[in-house]
């Protein structure tokens, strides 16, 4: 059970993936060293590998043998395997876990191939499309289930239903967002919407550094940019490289968005509000109560309505020098926001550790308008 156990940890994963091309994208890293590879993702902290052997992937049980030769990670052999056969191949190879696509799968084939996996001391990650495969993954009580984002037939990504699917999934299963996932800010919606560990490939493969891409992937601070009210100034954020942007749709606040702007699927876009919620498309609110008049110092970040962060901010119109003392005493993941900007956030960064840090007026030339020289500084030094 090392697939299983590893992606049990607590906290968030990734499964990292080795492949030589795609069918969707062509040739990705035909000459790649499969053993260089595996240990850069060892080292950018994978929990584990999966390396595709079928040749329509350029993949073979060679590279499987190298990769196990290379690391100490637990292996997933990635084909389209339907045999006991296929799986005594894997686990000769030095696989720990095999793939098992219930698009290709009937319900008895996918149970004896389950069955047979066991007897073989391999776990199995059962790949489920849709809403019917995710319930049929679930009844067949396989314990990691993958959700993949790729439409095997066309080949084109529907995020959106991923994260809905993987939300809907059984918490006392270890769910896998598969596919699809190229930004921090894309990782960050698989791991809040309850995803144990997000599948990745052809981002890394088409990095000039796998693991560093890893790397950035998992562990980056989140940098968001609220206040915005222009949709130019969202372009200019996304252009930025920013992970999060952010609409303020409290009535009092000077920065006051009319609504949630478009950005792409790339970012986050997060909706603030102070004293009642309200209906929003965006993809996270950012809750602060009302007191006296103002916000709340600290505010709560829900994705679908649950807690799943804490904002550590600033009393309001205040300073308080024990601010990132109380940032590293919040539990769970933190937000850190209040007067931050480029010439402080490194320290922040440095000091707290947080998962996400949000600035407002300093990328800003007057309330509500984003000097965009001033976007760009502050998104480099918070990723620095």
């Amino acid at each position: 059970m090392r697939l299983y156990g590893a992606l049990s940890a607590p906290g968030f994963g990734a499964i990292a993936e080795f492949k030589r091309r795609s069918p969707s994208a062509g040739d990705l890293r035909p000459a790649g060293d499969v053993a260089a590879v595996a240990r850069a993702y060892e080292r950018a902290g994978a929990r584990a590998m999966s390396v595709l052997v079928d040749e329509r992937f350029g993949g073979s049980w060679d590279d499987l043998r190298a990769a196990r030769d290379a690391t100490s990670l637990p292996l997933l052999a990635k084909g389209f395997f339907s045999t006991p056969d296929d799986l005594r191949a894997a686990r000769e190879a030095g696989a720990d876990a095999a793939l098992l696509i219930l698009r290709d799968l009937s319900d008895p084939a996918a149970c004896a191939l389950m069955r047979a996996a066991r007897s073989l001391g391999l776990d199995t990650l059962v790949e489920a499309h849709d809403a019917a495969e995710l319930e049929r993954a679930i009844a067949l009580d396989a314990p990691v289930i993958g959700v993949n984002a790729r439409n095997l037939q066309t080949f084109e990504i529907d995020r959106r239903a991923q994260l809905e699917l993987v939300a809907r999934a059984a918490r006392d299963r270890v769910v896998v967002a598969e596919s699809g996932i190229e930004t921090r800010a894309q990782a960050a919606a698989a791991e809040l919407a309850g995803a144990r560990a997000m599948l990745v490939g052809q981002t890394l493969m088409r990095a000039p550094d796998p693991g560093a891409k890893l790397d950035e992937l998992l562990h980056r601070t989140l940098v968001k940019v609220c206040g915005l009210t222009r949709q130019d100034d969202v372009d200019a954020a996304v252009d930025a490289g920013v992970d999060m942007v952010g609409f303020i749709l409290a009535a009092e606040s000077p920065r006051r968005a009319e609504a949630v702007l478009d950005a792409p699927d790339s970012v986050l876009r997060v909706a603030v509000f102070v004293g009642e919620l309200e209906e929003t498309e965006a993809d996270l609110v950012q809750f602060y109560a009302r007191e006296d008049g103002h916000r709340s110092r600290d505010a709560s970040l829900l994705y679908e309505g649950e807690q799943v962060a804490s904002v550590v901010d600033l009393p309001w119109g205040e300073s308080d020098p024990t601010h990132f003392e109380r940032a590293r005493a919040t539990g769970g993941r933190v937000m850190l926001a209040g007067a931050l900007g480029p010439d402080n956030v490194r320290e922040a960064v440095a000091a707290v550790r947080p998962w996400a840090v949000d600035s407002a007026r300093s990328t800003e030339s007057a309330p509500g308008v984003k000097h965009h020289d001033a976007l760009r500084r502050w998104v480099e030094a918070a990723r620095s």
